[in-house]
């Protein structure tokens, strides 16, 4: 499975998940919609308008599946709303150089991909994108790489489970459900033993 979007850069450490998804917002137990608040704050100023120095707001970047973050990424409380309210606005891979533990599984379990690199790594992407703000950066999730504007690659980490679920785009319950009758088979032989 490859990935080959444009970058939105949000150069900002320790973004929490209250930044990324207000906890106003919170009272759906739902995923639809929740990326029209995603970074809510930053992006609307206190009469609902749009604030055109927010890079979301940016036309040139609609559809970007790759956010390039700050250090420290998803920092804060452990909801769950934020990774959705990600997905929901079309994020598919998220960029930094650390994420916050729960964060990170929540991601995971969400169908985001997070990629965690050295800083100086991070740093160049950075850059690329103000120099190449057309460029597009190529994640390979079989490969584990990510191939820069430039033609830099570098390769990432992924555990091999997280890695089965994104390449077969299944959640761990649906993992579980796949071995469902190897599961009824056993759960028959040992009533039976």
């Amino acid at each position: 499975m490859r990935f080959s979007s444009r970058v939105v850069p949000l150069p900002h450490d320790n973004v929490d998940t209250d930044q990324i998804i207000p906890a106003r917002f919170l009272k759906t137990t739902g995923k639809e919609g929740l990326g029209r608040v995603l970074l809510f704050d930053w992006r609307y100023d206190s009469s609902g308008n749009p604030r055109p120095e927010c890079v979301l707001n940016r036309p040139e970047l609609a559809g970007a599946a790759i956010l390039l973050a700050g250090d420290n990424f998803g920092c804060g409380s452990s909801r769950e709303h934020a990774p959705w309210a990600l997905a929901d606005f079309g994020f598919r891979i998220i960029i930094s150089t650390s994420f916050a533990d729960i964060f990170r599984g929540n991601c995971l379990k969400n169908g985001i991909l997070p990629i965690a690199l050295d800083p100086a790594v991070h740093a160049r992407l950075f850059q690329l994108t103000a120099d190449m703000p057309e460029g597009e950066i190529v994640v390979d999730v079989e490969a584990q790489s990510l191939r820069a504007q430039d033609g830099m690659t570098v390769p990432f980490a992924l555990d091999s489970f997280d890695k089965k679920c994104l390449l077969e785009g299944i959640d761990e319950l649906e993992y579980i459900l796949s071995y469902l009758g190897l599961i009824t088979e056993y759960e028959k032989n040992i009533r039976e033993a």
